[in-house]
């Protein structure tokens, strides 16, 4: 059992509350370690060493910024065991899947290491004589980064590997739940030489940490992964300064299943994307539409393949599903369920916490199909965010885009089907910033990861991601002829 401090200007630091917060294993409910509950005193002393670190941070090229973010990515890889088994033990995540979640950080560092001689601007011709317009790209200042509990190590190295390489420093401050891997960062980053203050990383409750940290003038930009709730709050709080927000906030996808598509590879889809990291990805498939001449063939299969899933020890090779995050997530698909039987709808298979002794520890529930689900109820609309699928049929398109639409988020979408036409008919009609044609979800770091409506704004990743980490200087040059 480890403690663990706040990360301040390279130094490791114990909060003036006197407080820890304790992390516990969702598979066992045992102790994991223990963090600092940090207050809004630290995250000013962060925010003040990100300050003065940024001065001179931003004036190395941007290539040598690079070099040392290319040197943390390697050190990441090379303690990929050591992060991954910390990951399994502060979240719940499967072994094989806290794999790929560190292998995923350091190529998101990477990536953006990738655009350090990309940082162009523009040279406009004016409309006076003797007169050039130049646009330039500088960073922002100092950046506020505040990550979600489902992949904590990966959306924090999504989020400051731009970050620094277009010469921002950065305060990250990871939920309370699952803050493990990303404070590891701190002991890399001064292994590999990142000057003190270029990275803070705080541990501490959003109302007071993380209040103090948006709200301040120093904070330049705030990039935010978690609820839609939390995020209106912080846009709210931010808008004090006229802070610039990045926000990827709550998703509920449509898995829209056309009667042309290939069923069997739209019901292995389905199954990956509702239930990889026990529902808790925020494109996970929320709610399935299936069209009414494919629904029986369709649902045999993939019930079946719903039941064959394995629910146990997420360091087992053999195991397809771990565990929730914590009780009150446990308690939440417990609630979701209950409603969702009083409303009308049919449990096909699951629907409570799974029997044995070894799941009398741990936040466990199965794989959970409901049926006979009609638009209007609470599960169709309600990011369950968690192992539980409602599946409705359609029999038009016109039908199914009513139904897709129908929604207050607009994160991403699944389509499967064979017809080009239905495809172009989908992208003009389906109101989401990303859409997976003829497979499951997962983006990827050269596109562009950005939600419509409640499901966030700015959007991440790519070269329009990187964009939102730069701001725009424009000099207007007057010269003799």
């Amino acid at each position: 059992m480890k403690d663990y401090k706040l990360f301040i200007d390279g130094k490791w630091k114990t909060s003036t509350s006197g407080e820890t917060i304790d992390i516990i294993n969702p598979s066992t409910e045992e102790l994991v370690a223990r963090v600092q509950n940090g207050t809004s005193k630290e995250a000013i002393e962060a925010l003040e060493a990100a300050e003065k670190a940024q001065k001179d941070w931003k004036k190395l090229p941007a290539r040598s910024r690079a070099d040392l973010l290319y040197k943390l990515a390697n050190e990441i890889k090379a303690n990929s065991d050591y992060l991954a088994e910390l990951l399994v033990k502060e979240q719940g995540k499967l072994l094989k899947v806290a794999k790929m979640e560190v292998a995923v950080t350091a190529s998101f560092i990477e990536y953006a290491c990738e655009g350090a001689r990309r940082i162009e601007g523009d040279i406009i011709p004016s409309d006076n004589p003797n007169e050039q317009i130049w646009i330039q790209k500088i960073p922002r200042g100092v950046v506020v980064a505040i990550t979600a509990w489902n992949f904590p190590l990966a959306l924090a190295g999504r989020k400051l590997g731009p970050a620094l390489v277009a010469g921002n420093t950065l305060v990250i401050k990871p939920t309370s739940e699952t803050p493990l891997a990303t404070l590891e960062l701190g002991n890399l980053a001064n292994k590999v030489g990142i000057p003190a203050g270029v990275i803070n990383i705080l541990t501490g409750p959003g109302k007071a940490m993380g209040n103090a940290l948006v709200e301040s003038p120093i904070t330049k930009m705030v990039t935010m992964t978690g609820s839609t709730p939390v995020g209106q709050q912080i846009a709210r709080n931010a808008a004090k300064n006229l802070t610039h927000v990045q926000l990827e906030l709550g998703g509920k996808a449509p898995f829209i299943v056309f009667e042309d598509a290939d069923i069997d590879a739209a019901v292995d889809s389905a199954l990956h994307s509702r239930f990889d990291n026990c529902g808790q990805v925020c494109t996970c498939n929320e709610r399935m539409y299936v069209h009414e001449d494919v629904y029986d063939v369709f649902m045999e299969k993939f019930i079946a393949k719903t039941k064959a899933l394995k629910v146990g020890d997420p360091m087992l090779d053999e195991t397809d599903m771990g565990p929730k995050v914590n009780k009150n997530e446990l308690e939440h698909m417990e609630h979701l369920v209950k409603v969702s039987v009083e409303e009308g709808a049919t449990i096909a298979t699951g629907g409570k916490r799974p029997e044995g002794t070894e799941f009398e520890k741990g936040y466990w529930f199965e794989p959970t199909v409901l049926t006979n689900v009609t638009q209007n109820m609470t599960i169709v609309h309600e990011e369950s965010f968690g192992p539980i699928l409602p599946v409705l049929k359609f029999n038009s398109f016109d039908e199914v885009m009513g139904y897709a639409n129908d929604c207050e988020y607009g994160l991403a979408a699944m389509v499967f089907t064979n017809n080009m036409n239905t495809i172009m008919k989908c992208n003009e009609e389906l109101e989401y910033g990303e859409i997976y044609v003829n497979r499951g979800h997962g983006e990827q770091h050269q596109g562009f990861h950005n939600g419509y409506k409640l499901s966030g704004s700015g959007g991440e990743d790519g070269k329009y991601g990187f964009e939102q980490y730069l701001e725009k200087k424009t000099f207007y040059i007057k010269h003799k002829a």
